[in-house]
């Protein structure tokens, strides 16, 4: 099986960071942005190769939702799993309701992360 291939969404560098180490050691190719913005313009120029989104809550400019809804329009079918360092909450609780597919908060360890992401990618 090819390497999946993950969008690590972060406005914070050790975030980018840290994530990037672990998803490498999970097996995963990953792309960053640190931005909503970044993170269209990576996502567009990636979509057909790129299996699912880590999306943080809060940064500055485009927020999750607003980025979540400009991916869906990118395409509908994209797998978008939301990270804070705060708990879930109604805006998180909003957009598992609109089609993410979950949340992990932060700092995430292997463990935690392994097993969302194993959930995410085992849907239809």
């Amino acid at each position: 099986m090819a390497a999946k291939t993950v969008l690590l969404v972060d406005d914070e560098e050790i975030v980018i960071g840290v994530g990037t180490k672990m998803l490498e050691k999970l097996g995963f190719f990953v792309l960053t942005a640190e931005n909503g913005k970044e993170a269209l313009d990576v996502y567009k120029n990636n979509q057909n190769d790129v299996d699912f989104v880590v999306l943080d809550m809060i940064m500055p400019d485009m927020g999750a939702a607003e980025t979540y809804d400009e991916l869906q329009s990118i395409n509908p079918a994209v797998k978008v799993l939301l990270s804070s360092g705060y708990g879930a909450d109604q805006k998180t609780s909003e957009l598992i309701s609109r089609g993410c597919c979950g949340f992990i908060q932060k700092p995430f360890n292997m463990q935690s992360l392994s097993e969302k992401i194993e959930d995410i990618l085992n849907r239809a």
